[in-house]
C-alpha cells in the first residue's frame, strides 16, 4: 500500500545512500508546478558531503535519485559528488 506524506515531514530527515553512508539533512524540497524536482541536502557535521565539499554548504539532489523516503530517505550513490584526494595535493 502506498503511503503519502507531507513535503514538511521530510524537512530534516536524515539522507543515506544506497551504500549506507551518511549523506547529509533535507533542508527543503524543490517543487515545479506540481511535482518535486529535487530536494536540497545541506552538509552536516560528520556527513559525507562535508568531506567531498568543504566548504559548501549541501547540493541540490534530483528526485529521479530518491530510492526511498521513510523515517529516512535513501538515494543512489550516483548523487554522491566525485571526490579525488589526489586532487588536493595538486593544489
Amino acid at each position: 500500500m502506498l503511503k503519502m506524506k507531507r513535503i514538511t515531514e521530510a524537512y530534516d530527515m536524515k539522507v543515506f545512500t544506497d551504500t549506507g553512508e551518511y549523506f547529509g539533512d533535507v533542508e527543503e524540497a524543490i517543487v515545479t508546478q506540481s511535482k518535486i524536482f529535487g530536494w536540497r541536502v545541506r552538509a552536516s557535521k560528520n556527513s559525507f558531503l562535508i568531506k567531498v565539499l568543504g566548504s559548501a554548504k549541501g547540493v541540490i539532489v534530483p528526485h529521479q535519485l530518491v530510492k526511498s523516503i521513510g523515517d529516512i530517505m535513501i538515494i543512489n550513490k550516483s548523487a554522491v559528488p566525485s571526490y579525488n584526494p589526489d586532487d588536493d595535493e595538486d593544489k
